[in-house]
């Protein structure tokens, strides 16, 4: 996978005769002004374009790993459930003829691995009677509540710590639309936390709201916030170049890097590997039943 790099171009402007030499020097003074932050402007330009198309690259990767995953287990995945068992059955045969307690824990391993899944009613044990499921049982199946939501009822503090705390917040209280936000976030939290009756988050809300407003800080400049966000990009350039590296260095990326343009026919190649495996292993099972 190519990482699209962010490349700053610069068209210089075709050359003229000056006019006079004091325009000539007005005109350089003024392009000298504005070229810096101009050129800043171009590189974050360009490295958010350059970002934006290796986004699109990692995640096509991504659903492309996704779904030959997916053709892996469905069309392969039985073959290598019958590899497990014969395995198993080709150990339990040699534990078998020699007896000997290392072939016997072989075996046992090997058997372990292609261990059936157990019966519904294992799986179900004590979720079911005679009228089937148990509601609690469906309930916990359909991800509902088991039983109905027990209703909370705050404390007398609580409720005394709310009382004071909407008093003294109410966004109507407000004398602009800035504050009127502040206080309309901060009374969705006393809210939630008396729905709640937590009386101790109630008391951390009357000290914060007591603490004041945080004052406001100091706006960056332009030539801050690109660099900002240069240095954003940056970093998120780093984190998709992780995800790619992993998707690229397991083992389903592994394959699907073998026959990029032509999956199938790799998936095609390991069935025929594995069916020889198969055969393989059905006839050292034979010999070891026959012998």
């Amino acid at each position: 996978m190519t990482t699209p790099e962010a490349e700053t171009t610069e068209t210089e402007p075709p050359v003229q005769e000056p006019r006079d030499e004091r325009a000539a020097a007005s005109e350089r003074s003024g392009s000298d002004a504005r070229r810096p932050e101009e050129r800043l402007e171009q590189a974050v330009r360009n490295a958010e374009q350059a970002l934006i198309e290796y986004e699109i690259a990692v995640e096509t990767f991504r659903v492309e790993v996704e779904n030959f995953s997916r053709l892996h287990h469905q069309k392969l995945g039985p073959m290598y459930a019958r590899l497990d068992e014969l395995d198993a059955q080709i150990a339990e045969a040699r534990a078998a003829r020699t007896g000997d307690p290392e072939d016997l824990r072989r075996a046992q391993e090997a058997r372990a691995r292609v261990m059936p899944m157990p019966a519904v009613e294992e799986l179900f044990h004590d979720w079911m009677d005679s009228e089937g499921l148990r509601p609690e049982a469906a309930a916990m199946l359909t991800d509902q509540s088991v039983r109905p939501p027990q209703r909370v009822r705050p404390s007398d503090e609580a409720r005394k710590l709310y009382r004071e705390l909407a008093r003294k917040a109410h966004p109507d209280l407000a004398d602009d639309e800035r504050e009127r936000d502040r206080r309309d976030e901060f009374i969705s939290r006393v809210n939630a936390a008396y729905a709640h009756g937590d009386e101790a988050l109630l008391r951390e809300l009357a000290e914060e709201w007591a603490a004041g407003p945080v004052p406001a800080e100091r706006r960056p400049s332009p030539t801050e916030e690109l660099y900002a966000r240069l240095e954003w990009l940056a970093q998120r350039k780093e984190l998709l170049t992780v995800v790619a590296r992993e998707l690229e260095e397991g083992a389903i990326g592994s394959m699907l890097r073998l026959a990029p343009d032509d999956p199938d026919r790799l998936l095609d190649e390991i069935a025929e590997q594995l069916l020889a495996e198969v055969a393989e292993r059905e006839a050292e099972l034979a010999r070891l039943l026959a012998g």
